[in-house]
């Protein structure tokens, strides 16, 4: 079962607490502490497995959680350290913070191993805190909490070329024509129900990886069809190849085909209406009439620049020269790989929740003042320009008391709540 999308509860282990000992020995009346240190608790890894294509074994398995560390032992003995999980991905594999949406990291490029929480540091056994003035001492340090956090995990395909358009225009006889992928093909829509990778191999040029893009219809980018579950897979693609049905055998417009498609391209990442095209005017064999519908394409599209190239995929006419113009085409392009960037950062967050803060009523400005390390920590990484931002934002002043404690200063509708340069007027 292919599944591109999964949630999943991830936990590092608690360090070993330090432990309380004194030496017992024979003519030792008086030994001194000899508590050891309790065991650092295991981190959780992620790493890319390139046997692996889907996330569907994390629809099976939901909780991961690395070992505990041991508490310290008498005779100065260490706890034994937790042991590290490792959690095997696909390459392509977004991780985002799923209360707040912000990306953790992108398994993808260079980034085949990522440590995404650290284990609780063990804590220190009472040997260490023995002085000149106390000389047995009955403390030892706890060790560090776990770390916990929960992540969605999205795989977005990483190819040159992304093949979009309308079910039954041809994406999966072409991608099979041009490339080693075998995709399912039949006359009817939604055919295929995963994206396709296939590479395309030229004799005097750089081959390239193209994706087929399933489900794209009207509405798609609202979550109609199949559409939604599959556009994440475009926004890696330097190149969109937009198929249409030139011939019309569906009774369908081909030219409001490419405008609706690159509608919902455009609804669900304003980015991809920027990304460059070109147009595959798909079944010219099935062509009857003195209308040219292909001209018609190009009158409308390559006066704003799209290239349009007239093709068979069954008989396969027309398709060597689009081929050879989409290398040209990436040949032009930037080669960086799309990597997404790094917006939420687990060690920072969870140094926040330590941080304090403080509510008050400045009466003189008649504002109500939130300020403190964690305040000043948390806008320092919060987007508050993006809807996911504010509602991170939002669920932080829940989650802190924050809400609570500014309700029982008397905060009404409407009031000025000001947190260091910002300030907003407060409703329920």
């Amino acid at each position: 079962m292919f599944a591109d999308r999964a949630k999943i509860y991830v936990k590092s282990g608690r360090g070993g607490n330090g432990h309380v000992s004194f030496r017992r020995e024979k003519y030792v009346p008086n030994g001194g502490p000899d508590g050891g240190d309790g065991g650092r608790g295991g981190s959780v890894y992620f790493e890319v497995d390139d046997g692996l294509n889907t996330l569907a074994d994390f629809r099976h398995i939901r909780k991961y959680s690395a070992g505990n560390g041991e508490e310290g032992g008498k005779k100065n003995c260490a706890g034994k350290n937790g042991e590290d999980i490792t959690i095997k991905v696909p390459e392509g594999t977004v991780i985002r913070e799923a209360a707040s949406g912000k990306v953790i990291t992108d398994m993808s490029g260079d980034n085949r191993r990522f440590l995404l929480l650290k284990g609780g540091r063990g804590g220190s056994g009472n040997q260490h805190y023995a002085t000149s003035t106390m000389q047995a001492p009955k403390y030892a340090q706890p060790g560090q909490p776990a770390q916990e956090l929960e992540l969605i995990l999205e795989l977005k395909v990483i190819a040159d070329v992304g093949l979009v358009g309308f079910p039954n225009v041809g994406k999966s006889t072409f991608l099979s024509k041009v490339t080693n992928a075998r995709p399912k093909i039949a006359n009817y829509h939604f055919t295929t129900l995963n994206p396709n990778l296939g590479v395309v191999d030229l004799e005097d040029a750089k081959g390239f990886v193209i994706a087929d893009i399933p489900g794209l219809i009207e509405g798609a980018s609202d979550g109609v069809g199949l559409g939604h579950e599959f556009l994440r897979h475009i926004e890696r693609t330097k190149l969109i190849v937009h198929i249409v049905d030139a011939a019309s055998t569906e009774g369908r417009d081909p030219v409001a085909d490419i405008y609706a498609i690159n509608q919902e391209l455009s609804a669900y990442d304003e980015t991809l209406s920027n990304r460059p095209q070109i147009i595959a005017a798909n079944k010219i064999d099935m062509i009857y009439g003195e209308d040219d519908p292909v001209a018609a394409i190009r009158r409308e599209f390559e006066p704003q620049g799209i290239p349009v190239y007239a093709i068979s995929a069954v008989s396969g006419k027309g398709v060597r020269e689009l081929l050879y113009a989409i290398h040209h085409k990436l040949a032009e392009l930037d080669n960086t790989p799309v990597i997404f960037e790094q917006e939420f950062f687990p060690e920072y967050h969870f140094d926040i929740e330590k941080e304090p803060y403080t509510v008050v009523y400045d009466e003189a400005a008649d504002e109500y003042v939130v300020e403190g390390p964690r305040i000043e920590k948390m806008l320092s990484y919060t987007n508050l320009e993006s809807e996911k931002g504010f509602k991170f934002f939002q669920d932080f002043m829940k989650r802190n008391g924050i809400l609570e404690q500014l309700e029982a200063l008397g905060i009404t509708e409407g009031s000025t709540v000001r947190m260091y340069g910002l300030s907003f007027d407060y409703y329920r």
